[in-house]
């Protein structure tokens, strides 16, 4: 095992543990900070650090010595050396014995790899800390046990607060920055999004030509988070709605770029194969990797979101959306979790919403044959019949595919309503 520091677990270790008894290779993807390097390290036993200048200049020289070391051979930030994907895969082909090699990437390289890995190189997805991860309350209900749709008793209790939700909601989840205090916290972030206006989008190939103009966007798309708001709002809010705005050719990159970068994270509309739903809709939900990227992004911290005072940093411009920003600050630290979650029980995440926007769930986790889990998300406490009722209409819809019925709320109280919908407090959800 490379490292020696104290490590705090993540879900995912069990993931890369069962997949690399069985494969040879993995590539742990994810946005800077999030934790790959430590995570895959915690596995690895020999590690190539590609995001070192001199490392990678010798590596450069003499690639093959890349696939070189006790295995699993960790080769980190792998797309700074784009080739390294082909070795790995080519080697792979000589020899598939489990367990051999692991990747660890922040970015979809510049220069595409001239085959894709697949059968060879499986990729695993990693995302900031859920709050079962950052120990915030003791998770009694198992998303896991939730797709059994075995119905099993809902339970437990937490003292975990709205309070402490909004902390998590600008703490982050990334594991770097969760000690640091308030001011400091701050400036990481700001600099985490300056990086990458000012450097990353240049090493993937994009100059900016105007950085104010992009930060603009990336804020606009924060207010935009948990909402399906179009992408041409986006860009009207980006630029308060101006007739000289920019084109679609300047503001198309931004989403392409964020997405390599895995910054963007938008959840995919739900659209299965044995469709018995009429009129749904296909764009995404919109969601930060973190939502505290979201929240740095308009300018608010904790107390201004308790008291929805307006986003210094919001558009001009309004996108829209339906109640407070912190409602859907709250909602994404939700699917953040959930699709933590989600991952490790081998589980996808998407949504739901008809044309006319008259029915919406806010999460559907979906098993390989399309039954499902459906999750609102609501800022509140309590729940009641009005609360439920998308949850109502879905049930009807899908009969025995929908396995379950989950409204997080903020409450302390985990249970099941007689109608047989559960309730459970964010801090009590986990895998």
């Amino acid at each position: 095992m490379v490292g020696s520091s104290p490590y705090a677990a993540r879900i995912v270790d069990a993931e890369l543990a069962e997949l690399l008894g069985g494969l040879a290779a993995l590539a742990l993807e994810g946005p800077k900070g999030v934790g790959k390097t430590r995570t895959a390290a915690e596995q690895a036993g020999t590690l190539h650090r590609l995001d070192d200048p001199e490392s990678r200049a010798i590596l450069a020289a003499d690639p093959r010595r890349l696939l070189s070391g006790r295995p699993p051979v960790l080769i980190d930030e792998w797309q700074r050396l784009p080739e390294s994907w082909d070795l790995v895969r080519r080697a792979v082909d000589d020899d598939p014995t489990p367990g051999r090699f692991l990747l660890t990437g922040s970015a979809a390289p510049t220069s595409t790899p001239t085959h894709s890995g697949a059968g060879r190189i499986v990729s695993v997805r990693m995302r900031p800390m859920s709050l079962a991860e950052r120990g915030v309350g003791r998770p009694t209900v198992s998303l896991r046990a939730l797709l059994s749709g075995r119905r099993a008793p809902v339970e437990g209790q937490t003292d975990v607060t709205l309070e402490q939700y909004v902390d998590e909601i600008v703490r982050s989840g990334y594991p770097g920055l969760r000690a640091l205090p308030p001011r400091a916290l701050r400036a990481q972030l700001d600099g985490y999004l300056d990086r990458i206006v000012e450097r990353d989008f240049d090493e993937l190939g994009h100059r900016v030509r105007h950085p104010a103009t992009l930060r603009r966007w990336m804020s606009a798309y924060a207010a935009a988070t948990a909402t399906c708001a179009s992408l041409e709002s986006v860009r009207d809010a980006a630029t308060g709605g101006e007739n000289e705005k920019p084109a679609k050719t300047t503001t198309q990159p931004y989403r392409d770029i964020l997405e390599r970068l895995y910054i963007i994270d938008a959840v995919p509309p739900w659209m299965p194969s044995r469709n018995r739903l009429a009129r749904l809709t296909a764009p995404p939900k919109h969601h930060l990797a973190d939502p505290a990227l979201a929240a740095r992004l308009l300018g608010v911290g904790a107390e201004a979101l308790l008291e929805a005072r307006p986003a210094p940093g919001a558009p001009r411009a309004a996108v829209p959306r339906d109640g407070p920003l912190l409602g859907q600050l709250f909602e994404s630290l939700v699917t953040l979790c959930v699709r933590v979650y989600a991952q490790a029980a081998e589980a996808r995440v998407v949504h739901l919403r008809t044309r006319g926007g008259e029915r919406e769930i806010d999460l559907l986790v979906g098993r390989a044959d399309e039954r499902v889990v459906a999750v609102e998300v609501k800022l509140a406490r309590t729940v009641d019949d009005a609360d439920v009722r998308h949850l109502h209409w879905l049930r009807e819809q899908l009969g025995p595919d929908l396995l379950d019925a989950v409204v997080v709320t903020t409450g302390s109280e985990a249970y099941r309503r007689r109608d047989g919908v559960a309730v459970v407090p964010a801090a009590l959800l986990g895998p």
